[in-house]
């Protein structure tokens, strides 16, 4: 699984498995695209609009929760505009 941000064009994809096969693209809504295989395997969520939709919760962090083992990780995702993180990717490359 992987998760990718392009603040270019605002937008997330979230990558449950590596395409192998021709997927279609099923339309959610204005903000979300999902990736399905032909036998109902999702390859992929497309997050358009995405700083706005990662960042409502969670303090614009990802958090992976193993509700086994009572585990919790939070990782920052970099998404804000406002983060250093952010400004730094907007500024064109040398």
């Amino acid at each position: 699984m992987k998760l990718t941000y392009d603040p270019r064009h605002n937008i997330a994809y979230l990558r449950l498995h590596e395409k192998t096969e021709q997927v279609d693209t099923i339309r959610v809504s204005d903000e979300m695209n999902v990736d399905i295989a032909p036998d109902g395997t999702v390859y992929g969520i497309e997050l358009l609009n995405a700083n706005a939709q990662l960042e409502v919760e969670d303090d614009g962090n990802l958090v992976v929760i193993n509700e086994e083992l009572g585990q919790r990780q939070e990782l920052p995702l970099g998404v804000r505009e406002g983060s250093a993180e952010y400004k730094d990717e907007q500024k064109p490359k040398p």
